[in-house]
């Protein structure tokens, strides 16, 4: 499809048809609750034969007469190995066929209207986290996250982050920050200012800080120069594929990394008393005493930085680019069923991960925009059993996935001080009245064959390693296909 500015005479035509296509997915989710990719969609079984393939043919080249030197750039180089097959194994990518069609269509797009400068397609991967990123990891593969596709407002917003991606390819960025960090850190300099800490008696902490500052911030200050190349052949690859670009996507990003500032629309208390089931006010509130006032190490959060804004700072970035918007034209939505399911992706995949609050409250998120899939009642009932599972396991602060009040709102604070501070007969009783509440009577085999696994896991007296094992392989047998299986594969006898 080439994107070009629409002219007035084909406003009206446009409308219709977009609406007409909205109505058309509206039908398509309601029609089809829950009904996402297959468990052999998941990287470790769909991608098997790439991460085989990437082993055997992604070679080191020769390229330092240096030993050291080419001793060091070679350990790089297979942990870039090691990080994309590591990711392979652990899930997380999936291929969803309808986002995988939507992205590569456009990554199609850039390809042909740029052949001196795209000489192959990328390797296109979908990474279900719901930080808003695009990466390219070299060797020509692009990996694009949900989480960046539920953020995106339109096809021309993802096509910007992927032609950003595209064009540290064609740069070769990824290969020359291996190089620089080999040849760094085998390099005279280097390892005189080393040896000068080394020999020192005082202040060595400090000095040896004041090395790794000096090259942190030389080799980022260089990266800043590589994005703005970036940003800069990016626009170049959207123009030459006649898809419109505007600057002011850049300032969109600056609100990557505030998802869960945003405010809930209702009172707590009111997404959970529509299931008929207690709620206490006491419960959201911070204690003086416990759990919630001790000094604990706190959940990585590197992943809440790690977005597009990450790059230069996004001000900056769309006066640079100010003067070379096009011209007035209409933007093409993101189409509503690729959000649904990059959204359904990272939802299931931050409560398989046992990361429950943002879980939970992204599933509030879309109560209030009006979602009524019976697949969000579903995944209530999820977390839910899942917190009290892993309060009987002594993991329930873990499984809450406690993130520190800078990066959310006060209604992601107070629930996050509810699934703290519950008392585990409510959790059981949260637990309990879920499993009858009348969505049930609409979900798939698999989701009532899920809710029968987290029942024994829960409600069974003097349960077994061996009957929990059991339990997990009697879903894998009678549901092989279901994108529920990763779940059941925890209790499954490695």
């Amino acid at each position: 499809m080439t994107l070009r500015p629409i002219r007035c005479n084909t406003i009206a035509l446009s409308t219709f048809l977009v609406s007409l296509s909205s109505i058309f997915v509206t039908l398509q989710l309601s029609a089809q609750p829950g009904d996402l990719y297959h468990f052999q969609d998941l990287s470790n079984i769909f991608y098997a034969n790439q991460k085989d393939s990437l082993k055997k043919n992604w070679l080191c080249p020769a390229i330092y007469k240096e030993k050291e030197t080419q001793k060091l750039y070679k350990e790089i180089w297979e942990e870039r190995t090691t990080f994309i097959t590591t990711e392979i194994e652990g899930n997380d990518f999936v291929h969803d066929k309808e986002i995988f069609n939507y992205l590569d269509e456009i990554v199609l797009q850039i390809a042909k209207g740029n052949p001196k400068l795209v000489s192959a397609k990328p390797e296109l991967f979908l990474d279900r986290s719901a930080s808003v990123n695009a990466y390219n990891i070299g060797g020509n593969i692009i990996a694009v996250n949900a989480g960046l596709i539920t953020f995106a407002t339109s096809r021309e917003e993802i096509a910007l982050a992927l032609a950003h991606e595209l064009a540290h390819n064609i740069l070769n960025h990824a290969d020359k920050a291996m190089k620089e960090r080999a040849e760094w850190f085998t390099s005279a300099e280097y390892k005189k200012s080393v040896n000068a800490v080394l020999d020192s008696k005082y202040e060595r902490l400090t000095r040896l800080r004041q090395v790794f500052l000096g090259y942190s911030f030389s080799r980022s200050k260089h990266n800043r120069y590589h994005e703005s190349d970036a940003d800069s052949l990016a626009i170049i690859l959207l123009k030459n594929s006649h898809i419109s670009f505007d600057p002011g996507y850049f300032l969109h990003l600056d609100s990557a990394d505030n998802q869960y500032k945003q405010p809930l629309k209702n009172p707590l208390q009111s997404y959970f008393v529509a299931y008929n089931v207690p709620f206490e006010e006491w419960w959201t509130q911070k204690r003086t005493k416990g759990l919630s006032t001790k000094n604990y190490n706190f959940r990585d959060t590197t992943g809440i930085a790690d977005s597009l804004k990450t790059h230069p700072d996004c001000i900056e970035r769309y006066q640079r680019t100010l003067s070379l918007a096009s011209p007035s034209f209409t933007e093409t939505p993101v189409p509503a069923l690729i959000k649904e399911r990059a959204n359904k992706i990272l939802i299931w995949n931050m409560f398989d991960n046992l990361n429950l609050t943002a879980c939970l409250y992204r599933v509030l998120l879309q109560k209030d925009n009006g979602n009524k899939d019976e697949w969000y009642d579903f995944m209530i009932y999820n977390i839910f059993s899942g917190l009290y599972y892993s309060d009987k396991q002594l993991n329930r602060f873990n499984a809450i996935g406690v993130t520190p009040k800078e990066y959310i709102s006060k209604d992601y604070l107070a629930l996050q001080n509810m699934l703290e501070q519950m008392p585990k007969d409510s959790l059981q009783q949260y637990c309990t009245q879920l499993k009858n509440v009348p969505f049930w009577s609409n979900m798939n085999s698999d989701a009532h064959a899920l809710k029968a696994l987290l029942n024994t896991l829960n409600f069974e007296t003097d349960l077994s390693a061996k009957a929990i094992e059991s339990s997990g392989k009697q879903f894998l047998n009678d549901h092989p296909n279901s994108m529920y299986c990763e779940f059941a594969e925890h209790f499954k006898k490695k």
